[in-house]
């Protein structure tokens, strides 16, 4: 596994990162979340080596990363920020070039190559020169030389920065295939991707964790969790007084009303057991025409924002 023991990294007076401490096991795949300047990368680059810990160290795969550095940065594959690569090689010299570093040569060397060109999407650009890519072709070169060598650890900042929807859902679906025999750990602002790959999801906040769950979990804290949105056609009376009558709604809200139709959503005073049974059999009571009815499952941006920022939720509800 992973494990990161209480890291901490200083510069001069200011702790980027404060005492953070976490493991990650193997098939788990852990988005790493908090807002800018809160450590994420500060802690990536300490677990990958690239950066000495104030204090604290991490251990990847059982070899420390400080004493015994060499070993530990064997087994793992970086993708760091920005995607750094050199400009004047072309595609496949420069995953020549991150071969031979591997320790790949022959016969070996020019298979994986291959095979990490195909896994990528470059064949079409693989004697092209990268300062002549697209960001999204960059992106997908570095990821390309991260796992080439096969290891069992991945570490990606923002994997898919700068990429198309086609191309997200190209590297999402390589991630989440992976992860059936690697230990990933992932950086990222798009709270999208966390729901579409993660296991797990840790929020820090000025270098702190404030949060470690999975991202269903995590959601189940937002004040959507269980709520009913639901869209009538025009009516008359007083659609929230009535709603707001029903047993288990704790309170209601017009969305918006759009030609003939109004939106709702009703909060439950138990998220758990959401209030639909209640709200349609009402409806049929009283011969209201209901369009359309769901349950919110909560809302990681809404969470993330109050663990991250100590923002309360919707409407303090």
């Amino acid at each position: 596994m992973i494990e990161a023991r209480h890291l901490t990294k200083e510069f001069g007076q200011i702790t980027a990162v404060d005492d953070i401490s976490f493991s990650v096991g193997p098939g788990e795949v852990l988005g790493f979340l908090g807002p800018n300047a809160a450590g994420k990368s500060t802690t990536m680059r300490m677990i990958t080596g690239f950066l000495p810990p104030t204090g604290g160290t991490a251990l990847i795969g059982g070899d420390d990363i400080v004493e015994r550095s060499l070993s530990a940065r064997r087994k793992l594959g970086y993708l760091p920020e920005n995607a750094p690569v050199y400009p004047d090689m072309t595609v496949k010299g420069f995953l020549s070039f991150v071969a031979e570093i591997r320790g790949f040569s022959g016969r070996d060397g020019t298979q994986r190559i291959e095979e990490t060109i195909e896994r990528c999407f470059l064949s079409v650009v693989r004697y092209q020169a990268i300062n002549t890519l697209s960001k999204g072709f960059k992106q997908r070169v570095c990821f390309a030389q991260s796992i080439l060598h096969d290891p069992p650890y991945l570490i990606m900042d923002e994997p898919t920065d700068g990429l198309d929807p086609n191309q997200k859902h190209e590297v999402r679906s390589m991630i989440r295939d992976m992860a059936r025999e690697k230990t990933i750990i992932l950086s990222t602002h798009n709270l999208e991707e966390v729901e579409a790959v993660c296991t797990r999801a840790i929020i820090i906040s000025e270098g702190r964790i404030v949060a470690d769950d999975s991202p269903a979990a995590l959601k189940e804290r937002s004040s959507f969790h269980g709520a009913v949105c639901f869209t009538l056609k025009k009516v008359e009376g007083d659609v929230l007084q009535v709603v707001n009558g029903i047993p288990g709604v704790k309170a209601s809200e017009r969305l918006e009303e759009v030609d003939s139709e109004a939106t709702f959503r009703a909060y439950p005073e138990n998220p758990a057991s959401p209030p639909v049974d209640g709200i349609v059999h009402c409806f049929l009571e009283r011969g209201w025409p209901l369009e359309r009815i769901y349950v919110e499952q909560g809302r990681l941006d809404e969470v993330f924002r109050m663990i991250a920022t100590g923002e309360t939720g919707s409407k303090g509800i």
